[in-house]
């Protein structure tokens, strides 16, 4: 597993992060989801993060970068996330080509930890929950068992604990069949680490606060396509892409907030049956 990654916190006990989701990139800057072009709502998003001036001291990309398994896809969210003032760290989603992934974003020069002490009082934690060539997710015993390891290694930290998919049920129907295949695996091996308080995830294209075996679990919106909550089919929603901040406290405690582009410049193409 890569090494492990250290930051001090910029902004005194607080540990301030940023999450970008689902950003679906092409190699043609010109190519569209579901009626919109992911390139162009990515950096909307971009530049509605900067005009928010915030300090950031980590910034987490939580799967899905690609949609093509293009190397120039990655090649973009990497010229990208660099307009940002703060280093990022990354997990695979279920759309991602992990080749491509590790060859783009570590010549970028993108973070590859997966473990990242944060300050005196965090640990964030980036799992691989991808089955390549499926949608759904599952955790293996590497991953698992690596994850313990962290976790006894700095059992006085609080931790973030980052994964593709949902290890819950979101209620929409067409997603929870894409969701964690094995969370009973999860919550079992976290049941030793009560400092494990917040699960964070992408994958769904919502922005859902939920609990989870006594814990927080936050989804997050996409920065391109957003999918209506509570639907049994496949279903687009037409508010606008997003992103999420959490402040990490020093006794424990997140605060997070969603933001979404103020304008609906992305509107998606809401006759559409799947992607």
């Amino acid at each position: 597993m890569e090494s492990l990654f250290k930051l001090p916190v910029a902004s005194g006990n607080t540990a301030r992060i940023l999450q970008i989701t689902d950003t679906h990139l092409f190699a043609d800057k010109h190519e569209t989801l579901l009626g919109i072009n992911t390139y162009r709502s990515y950096h909307a998003v971009l530049d509605a993060i900067q005009a928010q001036r915030r300090e950031l001291d980590l910034i987490v990309a939580t799967g899905d970068l690609a949609q093509d398994h293009s190397l120039a896809a990655y090649q973009h969210f990497a010229e990208g996330i660099f307009q940002l003032p703060a280093p990022c760290v990354w997990l695979p989603g279920n759309h991602d080509y992990q080749p491509a992934m590790v060859d783009a974003l570590t010549t970028a020069g993108i973070e590859p930890s997966k473990q990242v002490l944060l300050g005196d009082s965090w640990q964030v934690i980036l799992l691989d929950s991808q089955v390549y060539g499926v949608p759904h997710g599952e955790l293996s015993e590497y991953q698992l068992e690596w994850m313990a390891r962290c976790l006894q290694t700095h059992p006085e930290r609080y931790t973030l604990l980052l994964l593709h998919h949902h290890p819950m049920p979101c209620g929409c129907t067409w997603l929870d069949q894409h969701s964690l295949r094995n969370p009973h695996m999860l919550a079992t091996t976290l049941l030793r680490y009560p400092k494990v308080t917040t699960l964070v995830c992408g994958h769904i294209h919502q922005d859902l606060d939920l609990e989870w075996q006594g814990r927080c679990l936050l989804t997050t919106p996409s920065t391109c396509v957003q999918f209506k909550p509570h639907s049994t089919h496949f279903t687009i929603d037409d508010v606008s892409p997003g992103w999420r901040y959490l402040d990490l406290l020093p006794d424990g405690r997140v605060e997070t907030q969603v933001y979404r582009l103020e304008n609906n410049d992305f509107r998606p193409d809401m006759d559409s049956d799947g992607y």
